[in-house]
């Protein structure tokens, strides 16, 4: 039975790591996804691209229930992660936050040193058991987050007080520190310059030799350079989902083409 599940998960050459069925979100009565399906691969980076208000957001936000923490939200339908039901009773939202690290549009530190930033999560799920442990965890996820070098001699410092390039990879680390499977990232690089922009495009390229990774982007140039999959979202429906390559230079709907194109947007 596995072994055929295994068969049905891998489409293509990696393995799907999430899955969504028949995918509704309500808020209250505002239908504001409808009948999503998509499957999202392992080691991959997927851009979800689309106008703002399409809905993309909701979506990406229903894949480590943040969504959960809205009072008037209703999610329908199945997600899965590695075969299991999400939303099932069972699942623990914290835990699966673990799994599912979230990086957000503004840089958001803690009003904590640069170490506690990073160590917060491992210390909360009891992923070192001495200090020696942290301290490697600790410097591991901020190499990853690429700003070790530059925050190595001050790991005392507020984390606040960084740049806001730095915050953001800051805050990539602190996502990582859990050892998650995959990384949801909405915006990230919105709130930054160009040059701290470039410096998370690449650091995004690498994260995804470890991680699913999954980037909402208002920007077509962003999805193109960084993602090997794109989602376009237009009114709550998840219009065409392909190849990045593809859906920017031959995309099968006339939405997409009038989206790429500066038509609707």
């Amino acid at each position: 039975m596995n072994d055929m599940r295994m068969v049905e998960r891998q489409v293509g050459t990696k393995p799907i790591k999430i899955s969504g069925r028949n995918v509704q979100v309500y808020y209250g009565d505002s239908h504001a996804i409808k009948d999503v399906n998509v499957d999202i691969e392992d080691n991959t980076v997927t851009a979800f691209i689309g106008p703002s208000g399409c809905g993309k957001s909701t979506f990406l936000r229903c894949l480590n229930r943040m969504n959960d923490t809205i009072d008037i939200c209703r999610v329908e339908g199945t997600i899965t992660l590695d075969g299991e039901d999400i939303y099932d009773k069972k699942v623990d939202p914290v835990q699966l936050r673990a799994k599912v690290g979230m990086v957000f549009q503004k840089p958001n530190p803690f009003p904590k040193s640069i170490y506690d930033n990073v160590a917060y999560g491992p210390r909360i799920h009891g992923l070192a058991r001495s200090k020696a442990e942290l301290d490697e965890i600790v410097e591991r996820s901020l190499r990853r987050g690429a700003i070790w070098d530059e925050v190595k001699d001050r790991l005392n410092a507020p984390g606040t007080g960084l740049s806001g390039g730095q915050q953001q990879r800051l805050c990539i680390a602190r996502a990582v520190a859990t050892e998650p499977e995959v990384l949801l990232m909405d915006e990230p690089c919105s709130a930054l310059d160009p040059i701290a922009t470039a410096q998370v495009e690449e650091l995004i390229d690498e994260l995804r030799e470890t991680y699913s990774v999954v980037i909402v982007t208002h920007s077509m140039q962003q999805a193109a350079r960084v993602s090997q999959k794109t989602a376009f979202f237009h009114l709550g429906e998840l219009v065409e989902f392909g190849e990045t390559g593809d859906i920017f230079t031959n995309p099968k709907d006339s939405r997409t083409e009038s989206y790429i194109t500066g038509r609707i947007g």
